[in-house]
């Protein structure tokens, strides 16, 4: 594995190159990744060369993440109402993000950067963003992280997250994954059709999707455990290169709190090849146990859970998640995750509870269908303050069979302005 020094084609770019596949970002605009290719096809605008495309500075491969308020500051007039988005390359207005520390010692390729909020004009985000790429066969694997240090201390609710951003070339027009509901299978695969934005919307249920050519090449995008992808094409299919606006795009997505002062990270892979390489990449580097198992006490981190009426004490989580209620019906979701009902005939539940009711709910989903008060177990409780394990016995309750996608728990309902429930950790283990 060589790294590349700069080049005068696009910016100051930072290359690795493996022998299979090489990848590129540039510094000039934030790091961010502006060159896929096969290691042995040049740097030509067609299929055979850079898979990237750089048209404006909100496509490339890049970190993108969304909080409240909506608007944040004066956005362009073309994106009325935006939120706080901060991005990898640069604004709408044309002003490079700023890379803060770069490194390449031909194994790993590292950039720290100071982003820039979307739809402002020069205006730097309120965080850093950095990024770990290294290089494995076909394969490039990319470590992300968000540091963030708004003054705004408001901890706003869960948006929707681009874990990341990939935008393709005009000749990978042809947009494809699988969605079905037995991944892992073999099954057939879908094409999705969309030209967009908006952006078509699906459940990537075996946490892949790929932009590829007529004769499906191209780029695949695989995220292990992120099951909702948001993609499709704009502009004229099959034409185009990195600098054209034809694109495709692609993102995973997942819905995160992200607290003014949270370190925040993810990881996903880009796979060059023929959808059956994608595909057996994403088969490869499944998550195998896909239960629920989140201890908040032990990680310190909310394990993509999000709320609903209710908030937590804030980043980092100490001793478990500390949930208040900001009204009626408050609920704590937790993120999308795929089992088998038999797999996980109870769930264990140890909590805390200083509350006026003495009873919480438990919801499950199925797949294509939300919560429902037919698919649900009413739990009662101590609520004394004291932390203990709850065994909920799912095995046998109407509607708990199949494939399981979801778990969500209600709070007791009409709470004290001085209820607290302290949850150290949710799973299908006793601790």
């Amino acid at each position: 594995m060589i790294a590349v020094g700069p080049s005068a084609n696009a910016g100051r770019m930072s290359r690795l190159d493996n022998g299979t596949i090489r990848i590129g970002v540039d510094l000039d605009i934030g790091g961010t990744i502006t060159e896929l290719a096969r290691s042995k096809d040049g740097n030509g605008t067609g299929a055979g060369g850079n898979l990237i495309n750089s048209h404006d500075l909100g496509r490339q491969v890049q970190q993108s993440y969304y909080s409240g308020p909506h608007p944040f500051g004066k956005p362009h007039p073309g994106w009325k109402g935006w939120s706080w988005n901060p991005i990898g390359s640069g604004d709408v207005y044309h002003n490079a993000a700023r890379v803060v520390k770069h490194s390449n010692d031909g194994k790993t390729l590292y950039v720290k950067t100071i982003p820039m909020q979307w739809a402002l004009n020069n205006v730097p985000g309120e965080c850093t963003f950095e990024t770990w790429i290294t290089l494995d066969g076909n394969a490039a694997h990319v470590r992300c992280r968000l540091n963030n240090a708004r003054p705004d201390r408001t901890q706003y609710p869960a948006h929707d997250q681009e874990l990341p951003a990939v935008y393709t070339i005009g000749k990978l027009h042809r947009l494809f994954t699988y969605d079905g509901i037995r991944p892992f299978e073999n099954q057939p695969i879908r094409q999705v059709q969309n030209s967009g934005p908006p952006w078509a919307s699906w459940k990537a249920t075996e946490n892949w999707a790929a932009l590829v050519d007529d004769h499906d090449f191209g780029v695949g995008v695989i995220e292990p455990g992120v099951y909702s992808f948001i993609g499709g094409f704009h502009g004229r299919p099959g034409k185009g290169g990195p600098a054209d606006d034809p694109t495709g795009y692609i993102a995973p997505v997942r819905k995160e709190v992200l607290d003014h002062n949270i370190v925040y990270e993810y990881r996903y892979m880009l796979a060059v090849g023929t959808l059956d390489q994608i595909r057996g990449l994403a088969v490869a580097n499944r998550i195998k146990d896909t239960r629920p198992d989140d201890h908040f006490d032990r990680d310190h981190d909310r394990r993509h859970w999000i709320y609903h009426n209710a908030r937590d004490a804030g980043f980092p989580i100490e001793g478990g998640l500390r949930i208040r209620t900001t009204g009626d019906d408050p609920q704590l979701i937790g993120p999308e995750q795929w089992w088998r009902a038999e797999d996980m005939p109870r769930l264990y539940l140890r909590a805390a509870f200083r509350t006026r009711g003495d009873h919480v709910d438990v919801f499950w989903s199925v797949p294509g269908e939300g919560y429902s008060g037919k698919r649900h177990a009413s739990v009662a409780i101590q609520p004394d303050g004291q932390l203990r394990t709850y065994t909920i016995n799912l095995a046998g309750l109407p509607g708990y069979r199949g494939t399981i996608t979801g778990l969500r728990i209600d709070p007791p309902d009409a709470p004290g302005p001085d209820d607290e429930v302290r949850i150290a950790s949710i799973s299908w283990r006793p601790d």
